[in-house]
């Protein structure tokens, strides 16, 4: 065998060198060669749940084994906090929405995590707040509510899932916008509990996800629902307004849910994320699953469009949790 020169022996060293660097299964050109791990960062059951695992059944026969972990806590920051410090190989992949994206990082005294550790994939759903009273309250509108609330102050109420979700800086939203100021929120452990008290007369007013069931408490005469946040009238339920056509222009909040990776993750993992997920979400079988919980998926989303709405939330939602001060 010929010896070899100093310079190729010195290349030859420093590939090996990068190759022991670089794992084998976290290389993006073999990418997926091991099973992918879904952390949902809520308790199992929820509607974290109802929106991760119909895709990680899909992903099976796409891009091989893919399983779910609930990692719940503080509100969703736990499980984001884990995503967040996990390589960026594809392997750990984050189901994130409003919440654990926007309003943890910027409301958190000491946050685990910033915005900007993530890289956007795909949005899976999104969805809309609805305003919804109890029938007794004299209100049929948006411009109604903001009436009463200002010609009775104090008396109003409204119940949200928690301090710091979306559905409560809507709430503050509203009030900043309309002037209604002494409209009192009242935070409950998830909109269950939320939901009968409002049946129950309890409370006046919800700020709620828009969901199958509300509707159909809504078409019982039990309860009414006056305005959605998003910019068009959803296609489950044509018959309720925007909260921009009912005279407040700026009163805009659309949830999502949607696939995040470790924010140095490869474009090529990212492509083959975008490509799988498109494909499951074509398949009108998982369409329907979502609308029939009240959900609009998203069948034509990527990275860049993702990534807009993100930023989107974020203009939105910062002034507001900066005006009232909050602090989770």
């Amino acid at each position: 065998m010929p010896l070899l020169s100093r310079r190729q022996l010195l290349e030859r060293a420093a590939g090996a060198a990068a190759l022991a660097a670089t794992p084998h299964d976290a290389r993006s050109d073999e990418y997926p060669s091991r099973r992918i791990r879904l952390v949902i960062p809520y308790t199992a059951g929820a509607s974290g749940d109802q929106i991760g695992r119909p895709w990680v059944e899909k992903m099976a026969s796409r891009l091989g084994p893919t399983y779910v972990e609930n990692i719940a806590g503080a509100g969703g920051a736990i499980g984001s906090a884990t995503v967040a410090r996990e390589a960026p190989d594809g392997y750990s992949l984050l189901l994130g929405n409003g919440s654990t994206q926007v309003i943890i990082p910027l409301a958190s005294a000491n946050p685990a995590y910033s915005f900007r550790d993530f890289r956007a994939i795909y949005r899976l759903i999104r969805s809309a707040l609805v305003f919804a009273i109890h029938p007794s309250l004299p209100v049929h509108n948006l411009q109604d509510l903001i009436a009463y609330a200002k010609g009775n102050p104090g008396k109003l109420s409204y119940g949200t899932p928690g301090i710091g979700t979306g559905n409560h800086l809507v709430g503050e939203m509203f009030k900043l916008q309309s002037g209604a100021s002494d409209i009192v929120h009242v935070p409950y452990r998830g909109m269950g509990p939320a939901t009968n008290d409002l049946l129950g007369g309890e409370i006046t007013l919800m700020i709620a996800v828009m969901s199958v069931h509300l509707l159909q408490l809504k078409q019982a005469g039990k309860l009414r629902l006056l305005a959605v946040t998003t910019d068009a009238r959803l296609n489950g339920a044509p018959d309720i307004p925007t909260a921009i056509e009912s005279g407040m222009p700026d009163l805009w909040y659309e949830g999502w849910f949607g696939l995040f990776a470790p924010r140095a993750t490869s474009d090529v993992i990212v492509d083959r994320l975008v490509q799988a997920t498109r494909s499951a979400m074509a398949d009108p079988a998982m369409q329907e699953g979502y609308r029939s919980q009240g959900m609009e998926p998203d069948s034509d989303s990527n990275e860049d469009k993702f990534q807009r709405v993100v930023e989107s939330t974020l203009a939105s939602l910062a002034p507001v949790i900066k005006s009232i001060g909050l602090k989770l």
